[in-house]
């Protein structure tokens, strides 16, 4: 086995480490409760178009 397959792997991990705290900073936050609440009243929303027809 080769120390070359071996950087080539934690290379290629590195990259994509790098790739995503640069996507975080630029990256709007949300609140993970404001999603989850959206997605309810969503549903909701749904069930109710759903039951008026």
């Amino acid at each position: 086995m080769s120390s070359g397959q071996n950087s080539g792997g934690l290379m290629s991990s590195a990259g994509l480490v790098r790739y995503f705290d640069s996507e975080d900073r630029n990256a709007p936050t949300v609140d993970p409760k404001t999603v989850v609440a959206f997605g309810v009243l969503f549903g909701v929303l749904i069930q109710v178009l759903n039951a008026v027809a």
